[in-house]
Order: C-alpha cells, then sequence, then structure tokens
C-alpha cells in the first residue's frame, strides 16, 4: 500500500475505492437495468416468457396456456414488448409473440438454475 493510498475500511483503500468506482456501469445503465429486472418482478410476465421459449402463440393461445383473460394477456405482453423482451408480428388480424431474441431465453434459464441450486 502507498503511503498516500490510506486505509478506509476493512479491506478498501482510498485508491482501490476510487479504482472500483471507475468499473461501475453509469448511472443511465443502472437505472435501465433496474428496470428491465423489473419486469421479470411479475409471475404472470414469467410464464408468458417460459411458453414463448417454446414458440411463437397468439394472445389466445397464451391466454389459455397461462388461464387468464386476452385483455390480462395482452396487457402484460405490452409491459414485455415494452421491455424488449418479446417482440411481435402481424398475420392478417392475429398477432404473434415470440422471444425477442436468445439473451431472453438464457436470462430466464440462469435465473432457473440460480433458484434451484
Amino acid at each position: 500500500m502507498a503511503a498516500t493510498d490510506k486505509k478506509i475500511s476493512c479491506n478498501l483503500t482510498e485508491g482501490k475505492a476510487e479504482e472500483l468506482k471507475k468499473k461501475l456501469p453509469v448511472d443511465e445503465e443502472i437505472q435501465d437495468l433496474a428496470e428491465f429486472f423489473k419486469v421479470f418482478g411479475d409471475p404472470t410476465r414469467i410464464r408468458i416468457l417460459f411458453l414463448l421459449k417454446h414458440g411463437e402463440y397468439c394472445v389466445h393461445d397464451i391466454s389459455n396456456l397461462v388461464e387468464m383473460n386476452q385483455t390480462a394477456v395482452s396487457h402484460q405482453l405490452k409491459s414485455l414488448r415494452q421491455a424488449r423482451l418479446v417482440k411481435y408480428r402481424k398475420d392478417g388480424k392475429q398477432v404473434f409473440y415470440s422471444l425477442n431474441d436468445s439473451h431472453i431465453d438464457d436470462i430466464l434459464a440462469i435465473g432457473l438454475s440460480h433458484i434451484n441450486e
């Protein structure tokens, strides 16, 4: 430890504290990440995401599978779309939903693995 690098706690010096602070994401990224993970805080949204891991489904099918009315499911899908967790495509009047990308599948798998440890 350098003479100017004063110890400020158990294992932390002023220099190390400054070094660690520089490694933190910027505030905007922290806020965006908190909002991203907040979407995972609803059991219905998690069920929908796990269903969409297995393919593309319309609101009617998703409603039947999660045993909720279509209005409630549409509301949850809107939240998932806004968080860029799901994407949709239209085929006539039907709207089909799927996971936005493989990262979402990875996040669900890692989360499930973590709670099952």
